[in-house]
């Protein structure tokens, strides 16, 4: 079994109900067994303006590979009729796949740890609330990390 945390986001058609939805799904799949999930955090888009995100964070364990469990993410996104065309920009749902046990991975589909985690406040608070010693391959402990980021004063729980 593979341990991974996945960081969930939506700002766009009922953004807490998407991540809600996507909660549920992902936990109906095969092969995946939900271990702990975030607060829901209202947190500030990166990128073009656009609505306030909802973002949380899971803990999962898996028989699934990271491939595998990349497909299956993407699978739930398009469910939810996720579309790619802004860079950054709006979305119904997005699903990232942060980190996969220790691994790092390098693929044309897939980078672990997630390239970005470490300038994302909105990825580490979630994270941070179900694991808080929480360390990665690259970056060591997040919440050291965190203490770095100016953004992280601007996120609040919702639910």
């Amino acid at each position: 079994m593979h341990i991974a945390y996945l960081s969930l986001g939506s700002n766009i058609n009922n953004p807490l109900e998407q991540i809600k939805i996507a909660l549920k799904e992902i936990d109906n799949i095969p092969k995946i067994n939900l271990l702990n999930i975030s607060s829901l955090y209202k947190t500030p888009p990166i990128g073009p303006k656009q609505p306030d995100f909802i973002n949380a964070a899971i803990k999962i364990n898996t028989s699934l590979s990271a491939h595998d469990l990349l497909t299956k993410m993407q699978e739930i996104e398009q469910a939810h009729h996720r579309k790619r065309e802004i860079h950054w920009g709006p979305r119904t749902l997005d699903i990232d796949i942060i980190l996969f046990n220790k691994e790092q991975i390098s693929t044309e589909r897939l980078t672990v740890p997630h390239p970005f985690m470490q300038e994302r406040a909105f990825v580490l608070v979630p994270l941070l609330e179900i694991e808080p010693m929480l360390e990665t391959p690259q970056h060591g402990s997040l919440q050291e990390i965190l203490n770095k980021l100016p953004e992280r004063h601007e996120i609040q729980i919702i639910a």
